[in-house]
């Protein structure tokens, strides 16, 4: 009596484990490198898209040991209101003052001099970023 199965090469060579797993890591990766490429373009939409108030210290001025003027040019989307974040340093690098700007005008330009409060004599104004609301 013969031996019952399926005749040799009539339908086609079966697939080995090796080959069932390669092509299994080939249908991961692919789907993961599809979704990596979604999460880049977003966040890139996002920065490009998302940034409506920026601003730039143009000169600060130490006007006491413990204020600082800063003269700050921001751009922004003419409806927007936001808040930028300015940060001052003494010389031994410690944080001595901290505080938020509002600027709700409605222009798109704005050139103002702020003044920060600061618990001991500044040598140095930093801009920490702006916000839009």
């Amino acid at each position: 009596m013969a031996a019952a199965g399926l005749p040799h090469g009539r339908y086609g060579r079966s697939r080995t484990d090796d080959e069932a797993a390669d092509r299994k890591l080939k249908i991961v990766g692919s789907v993961l490198g599809v979704v990596l490429l979604g999460v880049v373009g977003w966040f890139g939409y996002d920065y490009i898209n998302g940034t409506k108030v920026s601003a730039e210290v143009i000169k600060f001025d130490v006007v006491s040991a413990t204020t600082v003027e800063a003269h700050l040019e921001v751009r922004k989307d003419a409806g927007a209101k936001g808040y930028c974040t300015l940060r001052s340093q003494a010389e031994s690098g410690a944080e001595v003052g901290r505080a938020d700007f509002r600027f709700d005008q409605r222009e798109g330009r704005i050139d103002k001099v702020v003044t920060l409060r600061t618990t001991s004599r500044a040598t140095s104004v930093e801009l920490l970023g702006c916000h839009a609301d």
